[in-house]
């Protein structure tokens, strides 16, 4: 099936963890092209995923581009679109999943590092913002035609599949909403993610004026994942593994709707439940 037509899949970064669940999933249960990204390191990250990956198709190999990609560096996130233009002419976003983070655990103000506060909004707000200025474009309008069919063989049980309209799926935290902070701490990352809160609505906003029923953006929370993100606080908890958490919210995203009332510009954990801001 031409890429044209069924639009091409982006998660970013994609080298550990919850990224790298989410992309093992769409070159598992799709034939879209999927684009990953890592830091560094990007023939490695490619062979792993292709050797991880269920590929029905045959076709994983030819389906797979891994760029090098840093959010602190918007000249990086410019050349990977540069590139995709190139690639995939015409070829519109069809689900962009975009998971930066890093944290910088402040138990007290007296804790503050203005390096690392600074390097906490780099990466968790600023990052995904410049990921949404460069990705915006590739999201399909109000004009665009429907999306085709990606299914693979139908007698197949698949845990999600696709809809017909685009995702702009953005990671937040629950320690990022105002509402549920009832503990403190952690001033730098609670800050930096709330931002994507309110990323998330003010570009759902624009993608219903520029796209209408085309294009959604929601932001989502993971869970707690055992990922090495987490490794300091493996303390005996009941935690998500990373392919667990990400066929859940794949499971919700693709069974959201683009109506008002279906829960577009606002943010979803694992379980489908609502984080208020």
């Amino acid at each position: 099936m031409s890429p044209a037509k069924s639009g091409f899949a982006l998660v970013t970064p994609a080298s550990k963890g919850l990224g790298f669940a989410f992309a093992r999933q769409l070159l598992s249960n799709t034939d879209l092209p999927v684009l990953a990204t890592a830091r560094r390191d990007t023939g490695q990250l490619r062979k792993v995923l292709l050797e991880q990956v269920n590929d029905e198709t045959g076709k994983a190999d030819e389906r797979l581009r891994v760029f090098e990609v840093d959010v602190t560096d918007e000249a990086t996130i410019h050349a990977m679109a540069a590139q995709i233009r190139e690639e995939f002419p015409q070829t519109p976003l069809r689900i962009a999943i975009t998971v930066p983070g890093v944290l910088h655990v402040e138990k007290s103000p007296t804790q503050i590092d203005a390096a690392n506060a600074l390097h906490s909004f780099q990466v968790n707000a600023l990052g995904p913002m410049l990921l949404m200025k460069h990705l915006a474009p590739f999201l399909p309008t109000k004009s665009s035609a429907t999306f085709a069919d990606v299914s693979l063989s139908a007698h197949v049980q698949r845990p999600w599949k696709l809809p017909s309209h685009a995702i702009y799926a953005m990671m937040a935290a629950r320690v990022g909403s105002i509402s549920d902070n009832s503990t403190g701490g952690w001033y730098s990352y609670r800050a930096s993610k709330a931002s994507v809160f309110q990323l998330t609505k003010t570009f759902d906003l624009y993608l219903r004026s520029r796209s209408r029923d085309r294009a959604l953006a929601v932001a989502l929370h993971p869970g707690t994942v055992q990922t090495d993100f987490t490794k300091d606080y493996w303390d005996g908890r009941h935690m998500l593994q990373p392919e667990e958490s990400a066929v859940k919210l794949l499971q919700h995203l693709c069974g959201m709707q683009t109506g008002d009332s279906d829960g577009r510009g606002r943010c979803w954990d694992w379980k489908g439940e609502e984080v208020l801001p």
